[in-house]
């Protein structure tokens, strides 16, 4: 004992490392907004970051190109550039490529070269592989992750694509020019690093394909989840639990054809107490989940917002120990970490709840099935 007594800080006199802040935005009928919608929305939560990464995903936002993957690339030297696009020119037809605009912000540094390129693959690379079109732009951009040395796929999506940076994600948000760009949905992501490094490719939203996370928390299960995932060709360059929640997403519903419902009940699975009290159809099939997938379990605390072409999907783990918000109004949903970060964007919101653990809310464009589920959910999870 030293003699004296130290006080016990109060509230708000501490800083909890387990920020992080996440928003989403959808229209139901498909009419496209602003991304300055999610600029307001992320700012208000301005506290739950500290200026180590900011990010957002924004779907439809070339309808132009509708047809076509929008690869968006950062490269740290242009010997990396041009090996990437040799690359590219090898495996892809390249329809348009620029670089993505830009405006200088003061809080924005550092910043490496940022390309967009639409592309298509080679007809004769694609027949010669075997694969369809999706399967076959995924294993490229691994490859290219994974083996140009200074180059970093970060988007991958038709007809979306993802922004993202190390600042405030306000910041990154005029630095991107998101003004610009109308979509029919939105996410977006502030970060608060506590064992990662604050660096571009770091930032959230983490994509592949049409899939994009933006996540707030942290996965114990980071080694058995990453462990698994590699099984199956992906490649963990980033060491992020967020990168292997997007992998294992794309694995579950793209390559194994589950639904987002049935995604949700594998990587938050239910108890196995609360399995016992479904009904005897529910319980075969949540059953069947954990122990066929069991390596895909997600533990430790997290809620994430997923984007998808033509919905989101919201979800926090079976403990609710992340936050997570949603509301309606009209033909929108609102997901975000606070009711805030709705209420600015919407102050009188028709419909609002606060998800329970391991629940998944749903959204679909209307008239448009979830994926490959084969399920209409214009809102579940409520």
């Amino acid at each position: 004992m030293n003699g004296y007594h130290q006080r016990t800080p109060l509230e708000g006199e501490v800083r909890i490392p387990s920020g992080c802040a996440i928003s989403g935005i959808i229209s139901r009928s498909g009419k496209r907004f602003s991304g300055r919608e999610a600029i307001s929305s992320i700012a208000v939560m301005h506290d739950r970051s500290n200026g180590l990464g900011g990010g957002f995903a924004g779907y439809g936002i070339y309808p132009e190109y509708a047809d076509f993957y929008a690869l968006h690339v950062f490269y740290y030297s242009s010997e990396a550039k041009r090996s990437c696009e040799d690359f590219l020119e090898e495996h892809f037809d390249l329809i348009n490529l620029s670089k993505i605009p830009t405006t200088k912000h003061h809080a924005i540094t550092d910043e490496p070269l940022i390309w967009r390129y639409f592309v298509t693959p080679l007809p004769t690379k694609l027949a010669s592989s075997q694969l369809d079109e999706n399967e076959y732009t995924a294993r490229c951009v691994i490859k290219i992750n994974r083996e140009i040395d200074g180059a970093y796929v970060f988007s991958s999506g038709k007809n979306m694509g993802v922004f993202k940076a190390v600042g405030y994600p306000e910041d990154v948000g005029e630095f991107y020019r998101l003004d610009d760009y109308e979509g029919y949905s939105w996410t977006v992501h502030g970060r608060y690093p506590t064992n990662t490094p604050g660096w571009w490719g770091g930032a959230h939203p983490f994509s592949l394909l049409d899939y994009s996370v933006v996540h707030n928390g942290e996965i114990s299960s980071y080694d058995a989840n990453r462990r698994f995932i590699e099984m199956f060709g992906y490649s963990c360059t980033l060491m992020t639990d967020t990168e292997v929640i997007t992998y294992m997403i794309d694995y579950l519903h793209r390559k194994q054809g589950l639904s987002f419902e049935e995604v949700a009940n594998v990587i938050a699975a239910p108890f196995w107490s609360t399995i016992e009290r479904k009904s005897q159809e529910e319980k075969e099939v949540c059953t069947y989940l954990r122990n066929t997938f069991a390596s895909m379990l997600i533990t430790g605390p997290f809620s994430i917002i997923l984007g998808f072409s033509g919905g989101l999907m919201a979800l926090n783990d079976r403990l609710k120990l992340r936050s997570l918000v949603a509301a309606e109004k009209d033909d929108r949903v609102y997901l975000a970490s606070e009711e805030a970060a709705i209420r600015v964007i919407c102050p009188e919101p028709d419909r609002l709840w606060y998800p329970s653990g391991g629940k998944p809310v749903i959204v679909t464009l209307e008239g448009q099935q979830g994926g490959q589920d084969g399920h209409q959910l214009p809102v579940s999870g409520l």
